[in-house]
């Protein structure tokens, strides 16, 4: 994986996106803590619209989600429908009170990096049309259709959130093969689209770039223009050495002292706490939260309480259970008889 996905994983986002996730896993029959396995997310933080998590931990709960339901016919596009313009936050509201198309597809592409996709969006001019391209092809095989899906349904949503009305498109073209629910692309859509093409574009013509947006309010999108600015550079900033020390603790298993990091980082434990603390978290939360994801990936694998204490670095198992238990609120062998169940 080249570096530049590497950050995009380490993005700071809120938990908005998992907790709709989880909510249409739960419709389904599959409880949150199957959702939750491995990715260092709590059903408290999913109730709490302030928490937040990084892009990474949304991935393995949306690989945990396709692993359970991916033989639901059409989850991706039933999933987009939910994510609304106002589901992504300010990025979202920029989007909605922009005063024509073109103008919110500009603010969309420029900042989409506030968005809950992980693909990668350009804007490409091709004579008298635009053609706006989607590409998740980086992401891992299993959970592609589901993402695709889930961001050709969300950007219908979104335009219809938008217009009200269904805009007519040149084209529709999507890099998967067609599946037995074609329909509901085109209902979804209002465009039958062209499947297995080379990757997934929406193309419109020129001239729509110049409609009128129903909820158009100047004020409201230069301010919230100037909001997704800021916000992204301050997301942006904390990849930096909180994002390095994820990343260290991952690869070393979660076991490795402060000093060990620092060093790794040629840096002074002074520093590393310093920046840490810039970047509104400590080494300790860090170390906290890598160590709970690689608990839940470990006890979910079969291994004892006693097995994952001692491959994480604890003294004690009762000194593993206790802060598993305080990030989770339940103890290792409690979540572990839950996950067999």
């Amino acid at each position: 994986m080249s570096d530049r996905w590497a950050d995009r994983l380490r993005m700071p986002r809120t938990c908005t996106s998992a907790a709709l996730l989880t909510e249409l896993a739960g419709e389904h029959g599959v409880p949150a803590r199957v959702c939750l396995r491995g990715t260092g997310i709590t059903e408290a933080m999913l109730r709490d619209p302030n928490s937040e998590i990084v892009a990474r931990q949304e991935l393995r709960l949306l690989e945990n989600l396709v692993a359970e339901l991916g033989h639901v016919p059409a989850l991706g596009l039933t999933a987009g429908q939910r994510y609304h313009a106002t589901t992504h936050g300010v990025w979202g509201f920029a989007v909605i009170s922009s005063p024509t198309v073109g103008a919110a597809l500009d603010v969309a592409v420029r900042y989409f990096e506030l968005s809950f996709s992980f693909a990668d969006i350009r804007k490409e001019d091709i004579g008298d049309g635009i053609r706006l391209v989607l590409d998740d092809s980086w992401l891992p095989e299993d959970v592609r259709r589901f993402h695709t899906e889930r961001d050709v349904a969300g950007v219908a949503t979104i335009q219809r959130d938008l217009l009200n009305v269904t805009l007519p498109l040149r084209e529709f073209e999507v890099a998967l093969p067609e599946p037995a629910y074609a329909d509901r692309y085109t209902e979804l859509v209002g465009t039958t689209p062209r499947f297995s093409a080379a990757i997934t574009s929406i193309t419109v013509d020129r001239a729509v770039l110049d409609l009128p947006l129903p909820q158009a309010n100047p004020h409201t999108a230069e301010v919230c223009a100037a909001q997704c600015a800021d916000l992204l550079q301050r997301r942006k900033q904390r990849l930096g050495t909180s994002g390095q020390v994820r990343d260290l603790l991952l690869r070393r298993r979660g076991v490795a002292e402060q000093e060990e990091i620092a060093a790794e980082l040629h840096l002074s434990v002074r520093t590393l706490r310093r920046r840490l603390a810039d970047e509104g978290t400590s080494y300790r939360e860090l170390a906290a939260e890598t160590a709970t994801m690689l608990a839940e990936e470990l006890l979910g694998a079969g291994l004892s309480v006693e097995d994952v204490a001692h491959r994480l670095g604890y003294s004690t198992a009762s000194a593993f259970t206790h802060a598993f238990k305080r990030h989770k609120d339940i103890t290792p062998g409690r979540y572990a008889r839950a996950g067999r169940q």
